[in-house]
This record gives structure tokens, sequence and C-alpha cells, in this order.
């Protein structure tokens, strides 16, 4: 099998490469999610003049229609760098999910300075009732002569402070868990009869709980486009955001090693490196190997693109990678001693992040029920 990469590979991956080095450095991260929204807003429009952001998109809606491999790359590129910007929340799964339901006028309307960075949307995925994947949306939204209206409280919008939309799921007809009698709703952020209270994730970028109060939308702000079916294009959006989440954290696994390898090298203890005790080696090798099998399983996930296993073998590796990527930042950390848990140090932040990766959307039991079938 040749995972080498194509001439346009290689130049997204230094593209993406050049961003971290040209932006990131520990103090610049911290200074980031001190922002409003939890990230720069200077590097979200420049991750849209640098086609970052478009890369995902089709090619009409002005995207480069970019593929898995191509996603994979930015995304392990930026989880090493630890960039604190939602392209993962924001772009792989509000964004492409708008890009794939919205109709012609709304396309027109809001695609292109989604595309350039000057407009972001937030997923409001969860009620707060839902659990491990499985199916419950209480929220509802009836019909009326000119519109629709919608009720219900949204406490995980993730990326959604300072967005200007909200993308929510709500029910039409028939009980929290059923699949049918779901429908898909754009609700721009200043619309009447909405109330989000921001809140800071464990990574510490900046969610909303959205409360939606007799809100109404005008006909065109349901998301049919060709009478496709909410809950199947979510699943089939959510399928490469998955992808992604996966490749990031494998990202952040790399770089946490490396900033741990160095310090074992460097570290005295009991008069010697900490890195020459054999105890420590075996355990940084037992970590190596848990990066080289992640890695296979996101190849395997790779090779996979276009066919119908894609879905599994992306489940699969983020079951996987889920699980033992937080396993590994345990390890870092305990090597590091109590600075590990710090904001000193890239170890605490970069464990944070894989915390949020692993849990959202939903946990890595879950993504294992999606690999075996039972959850659909």
């Amino acid at each position: 099998m040749n995972f080498d990469l194509s001439e346009d590979e290689e130049m997204l991956k230094s593209l993406a490469d050049r961003f971290v080095a040209d932006r990131y450095d520990h103090d610049s991260r911290r200074a980031f999610l001190a922002e409003p929204s939890g990230f720069s807003s200077r590097n979200w429009q420049l991750m849209g003049e640098l086609g970052l952001i478009a890369a995902p998109f089709p090619e009409e809606l002005g995207g480069l229609n970019l593929g898995a491999t191509s996603v994979a790359i930015v995304f392990e590129a930026l989880g090493r760098g630890l960039v604190v910007e939602p392209v993962a929340e924001a772009v792989m799964m509000a964004g492409r999910l708008f890009a794939a339901t919205a109709p012609d006028a709304l396309l027109q309307a809001w695609m292109e300075p989604i595309v350039t960075g000057e407009r972001r949307l937030s997923y409001a995925a969860l009620d707060t009732d839902a659990r491990d994947g499985l199916l419950w949306i209480e929220t509802n939204a009836e019909e009326t002569s000119d519109g629709w209206r919608l009720n219900g409280f949204k406490p995980f919008c993730i990326a959604g402070g300072g967005a200007d939309g909200y993308l929510v799921p709500a029910r039409i007809s028939g009980a929290p868990q059923d699949r049918e009698g779901v429908a898909l709703f754009l609700v721009p952020v200043d619309t009447a009869g909405t109330i989000a209270r921001e809140w800071h994730m464990a990574d510490g970028s900046v969610a909303v709980d959205l409360t939606l109060s007799d809100v109404v939308l005008p006909s065109d702000h349901k998301l049919d486009r060709g009478g496709v079916e909410a809950l199947a294009a979510i699943d089939a959006v959510n399928e490469m955001a998955a992808l992604a989440r996966s490749a990031e954290a494998l990202g952040i696994m790399e770089r946490l090693f490396a900033d741990t390898i160095d310090y074992l090298r460097t570290r005295d203890q009991f008069g010697a490196r900490l890195g020459s005790f054999q105890a420590i080696q075996h355990r940084m090798v037992a970590q190596y190997a848990v990066i080289e099998q992640s890695r296979a399983l996101l190849n395997l996930a790779l090779v996979s693109s276009g066919s119908s296993e894609f879905g599994k073998a992306v489940y699969g590796a983020r079951a996987f990678i889920a699980n033992t990527s937080l396993e590994l930042g345990h390890e870092m950390i305990q090597f590091h001693g109590g600075m590990g848990v710090t904001d000193e140090l890239a170890i605490g932040g970069g464990h944070k992040r894989l915390l949020v990766l692993s849990r959202w959307p939903e946990g890595p039991l879950a993504a294992l029920d999606r690999y075996a079938g039972l959850l659909n």
C-alpha cells in the first residue's frame, strides 16, 4: 500500500505546518484562549485567506472539495500545533452540515462568508437528556402560517461563543427517541426569543447553552434542500467530522509524546536522566505503540474512503483513539509531575483538548457501538 502524499497533499501539509509555525507557541496559545470567543479571530480570518476553511467544502460552494486524506493531513498538523481555532466543530461539522442541507437562498447569503471566515456557525447538537450517541430530541418545532416556531433548550452548542448562527435539530413529530420527525433549522444569533449563555469547556473553548423561547423562523430556515432528512444528513457529515477529530487527536498525541521525550532526556532525578530508567523506557515504548496503532487505524479509514466500509473504519479508529489518547495523556502528565497539569506546559492543555475530542459529540463506547452497527 502506497501512503506517499500527492503533490497537492504535500502543499496542503506545508501550508498547515507553516500556519502553526508562524502563529503558535505556548504563550500565544494561552493568549488566544483568553480572547472572548476562546480563539483568535485574526487566526480564523487568516485560515479563510489560506483556504484551510474552504478545504472540505464542494467547489461549487467556493470550497476546494478535498477528500479524506487531505482532511487528515490538515487536522493532524493542527493537532500537533495544539491549535485552538474550532475548525473541527465550526467547519467539519456545522459548516458542512449547513452546506449539505441549506436551501439555495440561504446558501447564497451564508456560504461565501463562511468559507472566507467572516461568519461562523455552531451545531446545537444535543438536548439535555441525550446520552452516549442515543437519539433524544425534545426541542420542538411547530409549523405556523408563515414559518416555524421553536421551543427548547440546547445546552451544548460547541464553539458557540461569538457564532453568527446555530444549526438546531428539532422535533416536528413523534417521541424524543424516534428517528422520524426530526428537522434541522438555522437560527441566526440575533433572532428574537433566543438566549445564549456562554460557558467554558475543559479545553478552554467557549460553548453556549441556547434557550429557544417561541423563536419564530421563516419557512426557508428549515434546512431540507432536495428533501434530505435531517438525521441522515447529520450522520453523513459526522463521518468525516469524526475522521477530523481522530486525526487532530493523533497530532496531539504525537506532540505530547515528543515533548515528554525531550523532558525525559534533560530532567535529572536520583543523579541520572529520567529517560535512563528502564521502567520509564518501557512505558514510553508502550505509548509509542499506541500512537502507531492509532495511525494504522486512521490509515485504514483513509484507504476505505469512497467505499461502503468508510464509516465503519472511521468509527473503529475513533473508538480506539478517543480512549487510548486519554491514557497516553495521563502517562505524559505523570512523567512531568505536578507541572504536567498546569498551564505552564503544553502537556496539560493538550490533554484537556484530548478530553473534549474524546467525549464530543459522543464518547468512545458510542463510537464502538457505531462500528459494531448497534447505533443507527
